[in-house]
């Protein structure tokens, strides 16, 4: 069973700590959407992240969400929400599984987050395209490789495909990880 995972375009942040927070997205860029659009063809069902920037990604690709659901959205940042990046505290060098364990106060770790999509995605049917965050694919690539899928950067606009192993969901295969479609030279 194949299961894509589409990250919303670029968000409007104005450099703020996102994580919950309601931002646009930049639909701008006509000829990337266009190419992901293609790329993705019209999947079987499309679930969504409520927040607005995955919403408007998905009406810029054309799609309609046939379910909206709240377990994928964002990992919640709690205080650290509407700050600047530079004024987070410095937390030093982390082994990944200590980081995933972290939780900004008022909020979820990684772990937490990744707990709450990873039934979403063990129920996702088979041709299923997600529009959602960071976040939530690399709580998807955890089902594969652990904490250490917070090393993974997640371009705007990528998609990462998996395929379940089982039909449970406890082994999961990594087909593609932040595929972006650069223009043709």
């Amino acid at each position: 069973m194949s299961l894509m995972i589409l990250r919303h375009a670029p968000a409007l942040t104005g450099g703020l700590v996102t994580g919950r927070r309601e931002v646009d997205a930049d639909c701008g860029d006509r000829a990337a959407l266009a190419r992901m659009a293609a790329r993705i063809g019209r999947p079987a069902r499309v679930w969504c992240s409520p927040a607005r920037r995955c919403l408007q990604t998905a009406q810029a690709l054309g799609l309609s969400p046939d379910r909206v659901l709240p377990a994928l959205l964002e990992q919640d940042q709690g205080l650290w929400e509407g700050r600047p990046l530079a004024d987070l505290p410095d937390l030093g060098p982390l082994p990944p599984e200590a980081l995933a364990r972290h939780r900004p106060e008022g909020g979820e770790s990684f772990l937490d987050m990744a707990a709450r999509v990873r039934p979403a995605l063990v129920e996702a049917p088979p041709g299923t395209l997600i529009v959602a965050h960071a976040g939530t694919v690399r709580a998807a690539l955890a089902l594969v490789v652990g904490a250490r899928a917070l090393s993974f950067a997640v371009a705007p606009l990528s998609l990462t495909i998996l395929h379940r192993i089982d039909p449970e969901g406890a082994e999961w295969a990594v087909e593609a990880v932040n595929l972006t479609l650069p223009e043709a030279t």
